[in-house]
């Protein structure tokens, strides 16, 4: 489906210390499964490894993902009529950043969050975090707790699973007899028409449509019963699934139509998959012409967003410090250290008003609207955003 040649985990920042050593770097390819259409990466790096103790994705840090958040938490508590004698869990409940809001409505909530530091800033908001992997015996432990949900929340995280049977099998056995999973995942339609080739990197270890979705959870216990469409992530999913022994929720219309639509797209035919390489070169050569013509016209050019899907970008062009010369982030957890493979330095905002570049690549090109506003005032001296993805384009 994919070459993207090789590259350090995407999360794996350097410090001072690391910045001499020698980094690992794993190949980054992915395939597509012409049995069950399946989308993968090949997996070289073990999930311990990409999700350790230092690990520096917070959600929390997008006022757009903290919207999205709290409207989700309202309309669930709304639909399936949540109050406090109800009990939420979050599978890979990061910072928090959802289940405050849950907290907020007084509705008893459980954290999952196998990294460390993520754990520590929602146990810092008040909120019970179990850190460790869930999976199936995670899920008994917990239900044997008296810790079963009556939904259960998995945003984003569906891909980041090895195992994925494992993993979804716990859900099954978690859920009340009536209860509700919900899950948000990118969508593999969404990656594919928008050229989305950033979002593949080694924490991804799968790539769904709602077709590949509704066969795991079928062999899992678990019924789809609804879709939706979301915009978060540059187009993604959200499912609702229930026991498969529960017909409380009729399936609705949306799942069969949404699943008829990819039928008719071919994705159960390789002829689907066949082109995207020429895709991601294609935005990798555009984006390099105009870095190499904007040094040669001796521009100054800076980054914004130290995100994964910046440095997947970053590692398959070969952009280095003399192209883009500082990354700018919000998150704390990463000023200060150098982006993994690229080795450009991540500053704070201070350092971008300070230095003026003449462009600033967004990296995160999902959350461009707030980029722009947040940095509106980088006209003032004639600077210009740059978006590399779906296409090179200057704002």
């Amino acid at each position: 489906f994919l070459d993207l040649g090789t590259a350090p985990p995407s999360n794996a920042y350097l410090t001072e210390k690391t910045l001499n050593c020698m980094e690992k770097h794993y190949p980054l390819r992915i395939l597509v499964c012409e049995n069950c259409w399946l989308v993968q990466t090949e997996n070289f790096a073990y999930a311990q490894e990409l999700f350790d103790a230092d690990y520096a994705y917070f959600s929390g840090f997008s006022s757009i993902w903290l919207d999205h958040c709290k409207n989700y938490v309202e309309a669930v508590k709304k639909r399936f009529v949540l109050d406090e004698k109800s009990h939420v869990v979050e599978v890979a409940a990061n910072d928090g950043c959802l289940l405050q809001y849950m907290k907020e409505l007084h509705i008893p909530c459980t954290g999952v969050e196998p990294t460390a530091s993520t754990a520590h800033a929602a146990r810092a908001k008040g909120i019970p975090i179990i850190e460790e992997f869930f999976g199936v015996r995670l899920a008994k432990e917990m239900a044997a707790k008296n810790l079963s949900g009556d939904i259960i929340v998995a945003n984003n995280v569906l891909a980041h699973v090895p195992d994925i049977n494992d993993f979804v099998s716990g859900f099954s056995i978690l859920l009340k007899p009536h209860g509700v999973a919900t899950f948000e995942f990118h969508y593999l339609l969404s990656l594919i028409n928008q050229s989305q080739f950033d979002t593949i990197y080694h924490e991804h270890f799968s790539y769904f449509s709602l077709t590949v979705v509704n066969r795991i959870f079928a062999q899992n216990g678990l019924a789809v019963f609804d879709v939706e469409k979301i915009p978060t992530h540059g187009g993604s999913l959200r499912v609702f699934a229930q026991k498969m022994d529960s017909k409380k929720h009729a399936i609705s219309s949306s799942v069969y139509e949404l699943m008829e639509a990819e039928e008719k797209k071919g994705i159960k035919s390789a002829f689907f998959y066949a082109d995207f390489q020429k895709k991601a070169e294609k935005i990798k050569d555009d984006l390099l012409s105009f870095l190499l013509s904007a040094k040669r016209e001796g521009k100054k050019i800076a980054a914004y967003g130290a995100a994964a899907k910046g440095n997947t970008l970053m590692n398959y062009a070969g952009i280095k410090p003399d192209l883009v010369s500082f990354v700018v982030d919000k998150n704390p957890a990463k000023q200060g250290k150098w982006t993994p493979g690229s080795r450009i330095p991540i500053v704070n905002e201070e350092y971008l008003v300070h230095k003026k570049p003449d462009y600033v690549l967004i990296l995160p090109w999902n959350i461009k609207q707030e980029i722009t506003s947040q940095l509106s005032y980088i006209s003032n001296w004639g600077g210009k955003f740059v978006v590399a993805i779906p296409h090179l384009e200057i704002l």
